[in-house]
C-alpha cells in the first residue's frame, strides 16, 4: 500500500477545501437555519410530534442525511472530474499507486469534507433544540458510512460526466427526489400502505432509517437491514469503479 501517495491525493483535496473554508461552512448553516423555519416552524406547528419525538427534533436525522449526502456527492465528482476536465488525470494514472490508492485518497478527502459539514448541521440544530443521542457509536458510522458510500457514488459519477451539466444531472434529478422522498421530514409509517410499500425500494429509506435510530431509537425499518443496505451500496460501488478502472472507460482517450 503507497501511503504517500494516498497521503499526497488526499492531502491535496483538503488543502483545496480549507481554501475555501467560509464558504464552505455557511451554506450548510443558513440552509439548516432556513430549514428549520420553514419546516420547524411552519409544519412543526401542525405536527406536534412524530412517534413521541417533538417534529423539531425528528427532522434533524433527515437534515443532516440531506445535506451529507449532496455533498458527498459533490465534493467526489467534482474532485475527480476537474482533473479529467483538464488532462492532470494521467498524473496520478501514470504514478506509482493503484486504483484502490486512487479512490482512497479522493474519496477519504471526499468523505472528510461530507463529515466536517455533518458536524456543522448537527452543532447549528442543537441551537434550536436540546437534541440528544441515545446511541452516539452509531450514529457516527452511520455518518461515516454514508459519507463514505456516496462519496464512492460521486466518484463514479465524476469518472462518468462528460461535462459541467452532466455532472449535476444525477444528483439533481435522481438523488434529491430520493431524499425527500425517503422520510428526510416525515416518518414512511404515516404514508398509506401502498405507498410504504413503495417506498421501502428507496434505498435512501434505509440511511435515514438506521440514522434516525441512532438517534431516538425509533426506525422505519430494522437497523440490521439498514446496515446491510450500506454494505451493499457501498460494495456495488466499489465493483463499477473496479470495472471503470480496469477497463479505462472514460479515463483514458
Amino acid at each position: 500500500m503507497n501511503l504517500r501517495g494516498i497521503w499526497a491525493i488526499y492531502h491535496y483535496e483538503m488543502t483545496r477545501f480549507f481554501r475555501t473554508l467560509l464558504q464552505s461552512f455557511i451554506s450548510p448553516v443558513i440552509s439548516t437555519s432556513l430549514y428549520f423555519v420553514v419546516f420547524g416552524a411552519a409544519i412543526g406547528s401542525r405536527i406536534q410530534e412524530v412517534e413521541g419525538v417533538s417534529y423539531g427534533a425528528f427532522i434533524v436525522p433527515g437534515l443532516v442525511m440531506l445535506s451529507v449526502i449532496s455533498q458527498s456527492i459533490s465534493n467526489a465528482s467534482f474532485a475527480i472530474y476537474f482533473p479529467k476536465f483538464t488532462g492532470t488525470i494521467y498524473e496520478p494514472l501514470s504514478a506509482p499507486v493503484s486504483f484502490l490508492e486512487i479512490v482512497i485518497g479522493f474519496v477519504g478527502a471526499a468523505a472528510t469534507k461530507s463529515l466536517f459539514i455533518g458536524a456543522v448541521i448537527l452543532a447549528t440544530a442543537a441551537l434550536f433544540i436540546d437534541m440528544q443521542v441515545m446511541h452516539p457509536a452509531a450514529m457516527l458510522a452511520f455518518l461515516v458510512l454514508t459519507c463514505i458510500s456516496f462519496s464512492l457514488l460521486g466518484f463514479i459519477l465524476g469518472l462518468w460526466a462528460g461535462n459541467f451539466e452532466q455532472l449535476q444531472l444525477v444528483p439533481l434529478l435522481i438523488v434529491t427526489p430520493l431524499i425527500f422522498l425517503g422520510g428526510s421530514f416525515y416518518s414512511i409509517s404515516m404514508l398509506p400502505p401502498l405507498w410504504q410499500t413503495i417506498t421501502l425500494f428507496n434505498p435512501v429509506v434505509y440511511l435515514i432509517s438506521g440514522f434516525r435510530w441512532a438517534f431516538f431509537g425509533m426506525a422505519d425499518v430494522p437497523v440490521g437491514l439498514s446496515l446491510l443496505a450500506i454494505a451493499g451500496f457501498t460494495g456495488i460501488c466499489l465493483a463499477v469503479i473496479w470495472i471503470i478502472f480496469r477497463t479505462g472507460w472514460r479515463i483514458r482517450a
